[in-house]
């Protein structure tokens, strides 16, 4: 293969990587029972950069979002129940532009798996602390 040809090919596996966001981005937020309070604090305080997007929730999270923002958010059964593996597929369907998580120790189970090879192979933002979070909605 000559050279040129190598860095056509290499410029279109970037392309190919790269993901376009919106304005208007849809996020995907799951949140373990014993981080419901972070979550709670964490969503009331960035209240308005939340409106601005739609937003998926899984199990807890739904009722925490729902109640901080006053309107409805797009429901999916908890993670471990479903959840992790409907937020890949919604992910490799595009559907999903960030995944911010709530969560402590999540790793054990064979569907969370699945989701962290979606979030790599489609290049989604994602953040496992609140400082992250902050970082995706302010930057």
């Amino acid at each position: 293969m000559n050279e040129e040809f190598k860095m056509r090919i290499k410029r279109k596996e970037f392309m190919m990587n790269n993901r376009t966001m919106k304005k208007t981005k849809n996020i995907a937020f799951i949140a373990s029972d014993n981080k419901n309070s972070e979550l709670i604090e964490w969503s009331y305080f960035n209240r308005d950069l939340l409106l601005k997007h739609e937003i998926t929730a899984t199990g807890s999270a739904i009722n925490i979002l729902e109640g901080t923002l006053n309107r409805p958010v797009n429901k999916l059964i908890s993670g471990p129940l479903g959840g992790y593996r409907m937020l890949a597929e919604m992910i490799a369907e595009g559907k999903i532009d960030a995944l911010i998580f709530f969560t402590s120790n999540e790793t054990q189970h064979k569907d969370f798996e699945l989701l962290m090879e979606s979030i790599k192979d489609n290049n989604i933002l994602t953040a496992f602390n609140k400082t992250t979070a902050d970082f995706i909605f302010n930057s």
